[in-house]
């Protein structure tokens, strides 16, 4: 097999036209060039150099190699320098994924912290809700998902509380539900409310993830939700409340970023909690670009 460093002694060779003169050129000693030349020789399976009087020449199978070798170099020594840049945070991507009010709130300050301190290094965002960004990891379409799950009331799905067993977890937040409620409601100006206390109320949900919750939490209080609307969409949701239209759970980070017009927001008991993380694989998250930015996106939660 030809290898790298016999290129690099064949051209030096026929680039200064003795051993000795390579060897010096190479910072090696005479014998060691001439073993690397009968090895290439060998690999190649045909003379590379003839000696004519003091100068070693060219065969034609010679001149073929370093021709192809000064390319061969070349791409090999472009690739070093781009892996180098690469492991410096001087270059590369890294492809974040991450759920909408995840993306208004924890994203753009993680996003700007990692362009000051690593401007060549380029990180893109797209939004998908898990179990989707999840998938996507695993595929191979993003090196980071920023994704969320609630604790399982009833244990209703064993399988749940392993669906990041195979994936890194950098835990970023616990996020709170907190209540939602027009402003001219009976608990707006109480500022906290039980589930139980709003058994009655017709109900705005979120996403799947957060309603399938949202019925499992009232449940364990007590009462079926009747929920008139769902939309994945939370300023959607802030509205319907806002216009007298119902109630909602809402995580708080959801809260951070939209002013909840016509709506209150009020503590919920018993406490609840989603719990927010930065998912890479176990083979990404050595990758310097990688681990600057889930650094970063627990630098933003942190602020």
């Amino acid at each position: 097999m030809i290898e790298a460093r016999h290129l690099r002694v064949l051209r030096a060779v026929a680039r200064s036209g003795s051993f000795s003169a390579a060897a010096r050129e190479l910072g090696c000693t005479q014998p060691a060039v001439s073993q690397q030349m009968k090895a290439l020789e060998q690999s190649a399976g045909t003379p590379l150099l003839v000696r004519a009087g003091r100068e070693m020449r060219l065969t034609q199978a010679g001149e073929a190699l370093v021709r192809h070798a000064v390319g061969i170099l070349a791409g090999l020594t472009a690739a070093e320098e781009e892996i180098a840049a690469i492991a410096g945070l001087r270059a590369g991507r890294v492809r974040l994924v991450s759920f909408p009010s995840g993306s208004s709130t924890l994203v753009p300050t993680a996003l700007a912290t990692m362009r000051a301190a690593h401007p060549g290094t380029r990180v893109s965002l797209v939004e998908a809700e898990p179990p989707r960004s999840i998938e996507m990891l695993r595929n191979g379409d993003c090196e980071i998902a920023l994704a969320f799950r609630y604790p399982e009331v009833r244990g209703a799905d064993p399988a749940a509380g392993a669906e990041w067993d195979d994936l890194v977890v950098r835990p970023i937040l616990a996020d709170r539900l907190v209540g939602l409620v027009p402003a001219c409601h009976r608990l707006a100006k109480a500022g906290v409310a039980r589930f139980a206390d709003l058994a009655d109320e017709p109900w705005i949900a979120g996403c799947p993830r957060c309603r399938r919750h949202l019925v499992e939490v009232c449940e364990s209080a007590g009462f079926t939700p009747r929920i008139d609307f769902a939309t994945d969409d939370y300023p959607a949701v802030i509205g319907l409340v806002g216009a007298g239209l119902g109630v909602a759970a809402l995580p708080e980070l959801t809260l951070a970023s939209v002013r909840p017009k016509g709506a209150t927001a009020v503590r919920l008991e018993p406490a609840v909690h989603r719990e927010i993380v930065a998912l890479t694989l176990p083979d990404l998250a050595q990758v310097p670009a990688v681990e600057a930015t889930l650094d970063k996106l627990v630098d933003a939660a942190g602020r």
